[in-house]
């Protein structure tokens, strides 16, 4: 596997966890939600910028997005 990809499988996975944690939800929890509202789209697609963020500035960014595509949490 590339190690970029790997790099960026990794770091997805980290974000679900933080996520998790952030929202006491458990990280299948966390998994659904963000794929329900496009947040693992986001994380893909900005992956160059926001792995130079800090995982609280990340989750924040994560949260907001999410919310802006139906999810509740805030």
């Amino acid at each position: 596997m590339d190690s970029n990809i790997k790099d960026k499988v990794e770091y997805i996975i980290a974000v679900i966890s933080e996520f998790a944690a952030a929202h006491s939800l458990t990280t299948s929890q966390a998994y659904r939600y963000l794929e329900r509202f496009k947040g693992i789209e986001f994380v893909d697609r900005f992956y160059n910028v926001e792995h130079t963020f800090s995982f609280e500035d990340v989750i924040e960014d994560l949260t907001a997005y999410c919310h802006r595509k139906g999810g509740a949490l805030v």
